[in-house]
């Protein structure tokens, strides 16, 4: 197998040969057809998280077709197209797991940060944290789905059914993702962007937005919630100005920069702020049945797996409509 791998942070990825990896116990073996990269990725690539097992093949957003199936494994055969997302472990023992919290697990173990992911051809997987994969969209279509709509789907969730005047934060790959739902959910979205980027205000009208405009200004009308995509610590002080008594901000990264310090009083009015951390296996089984319906059409920029590298620094400069998708 072929795979781009990273051996220490803050450096590029190298392409490598390997050995097909054999599918142990409770595995899967899967021929790789499409990887999307996620702002996740940067993060462990640039050292942001700091618990990589090193060397690391990324990627979580993984596409692909059974190729074998390892001792013990229901409900697949080769053939079947499937999905492997960023929860590739839990240890079902910690009260965490035992709650239906598993995302919050005290032993996770996560795709393509301590488990080698999809910047390659091939991969295994614990086919209990993998999905069977329908509907007519194509492999690279639906790799985004696989962490940037699960995340984003979870973060719509936390920002509350009645929240149906919605602000959000970084008009990315999660985003073009979380308004098409939201919008079948007949919510309306307020989009702010980097200040001037006329660009992404484009694209988030055409993916159904009422409104969208610079990350500094005030939205023409007062939110119920905001979602914050973009690892900006400066969004959180911003969104919780924008959002009424009672609303909700949720961020929906997993890295984020300093929130600065901010007056008790854009908190005060019972306003809510959390976090959004990982995913659990059933928000994969409810979202992606979800998204057939809507359907969920992602926009994607496509990239060989040999230039990984390249798709991640156009993800890192914000040169990116949509979401990059590499192919093998």
């Amino acid at each position: 197998m072929k795979a781009m791998i990273l051996e220490q942070p803050g450096t590029a990825l190298k392409l490598v040969q390997r050995p097909d990896p054999p599918p142990g116990p409770g595995q899967i073996q899967v021929a790789i057809t499409a990887c999307g990269v996620c702002r996740t990725d940067l993060h462990v690539v640039d050292g942001d998280l700091t618990e990589p097992r090193l060397p690391i093949i990324p990627g979580h957003e993984i596409v692909g077709r059974v190729s074998a199936l390892g001792a013990g494994v229901e409900g697949f055969k080769t053939g079947d197209r499937v999905g492997i997302p960023w929860l590739g472990h839990s240890c079902g023992c910690c009260s965490y797991c035992q709650s239906g919290a598993e995302n919050l697990c005290d032993e996770p173990g996560f795709t393509g940060y301590q488990i080698d992911g999809g910047y390659a051809d091939m991969t295994v997987a614990d086919a209990r944290f993998c999905f069977p994969l329908h509907g007519e969209a194509g492999d690279a279509e639906c790799a985004p789905l696989l962490c940037a709509g699960l995340i984003g789907y979870r973060s719509l969730v936390m920002a509350g059914a009645e929240s149906m005047r919605l602000g959000v934060y970084g008009f990315g790959a999660a985003a073009h993702i979380v308004a098409q739902v939201a919008c079948y959910q007949r919510r309306e979205i307020y989009a702010f962007t980097s200040p001037g980027d006329a660009a992404a205000q484009a694209f988030a009208l055409d993916m159904g937005a009422v409104w969208a405009g610079d990350s500094d200004k005030s939205p023409p009308r007062e939110l119920d919630a905001a979602i914050i995509f973009a690892p900006v610590g400066s969004l959180v002080p911003a969104a919780l100005r924008a959002v009424r008594k009672g609303g909700v901000v949720v961020c929906g990264g997993i890295h984020m920069s300093n929130i600065p310090s901010f007056p008790y009083g854009i908190l005060w009015g019972e306003r809510v702020l959390r976090s959004v951390a990982n995913l659990t296996r059933q928000d994969a089984i409810d979202f992606l049945e979800l998204a057939p319906k809507i359907p969920v059409r992602t926009h994607i920029e496509e990239y060989p797996l040999e230039q990984a590298n390249e798709a991640l620094y156009a993800l890192r400069s914000g040169n990116l409509t949509g979401a990059a998708v590499l192919r093998p």
